[in-house]
């Protein structure tokens, strides 16, 4: 069973659209929010993942 969030997923898409949306450092952000930096960092690669299509490759 997994473990249960620990942030609500408004502040995991706030902080996501202010790092896209801004171009501010995530550390200046998470900062701003309250979170630690590494956890808006794996938000952020995530949502970047989620938006990429699984169908393009490269090299």
């Amino acid at each position: 069973m997994a473990a249960p969030r620990k942030h609500p997923g408004e502040l995991r898409e706030r902080g996501v659209r202010e790092v896209r949306t801004t171009g501010r450092p995530i550390a200046h952000v998470a900062k701003d929010l309250g979170i630690h930096k590494e956890a808006l960092r794996g938000w952020v690669r995530r949502a970047e993942a989620d938006a990429t299509p699984a169908s393009v490759t490269t090299g």
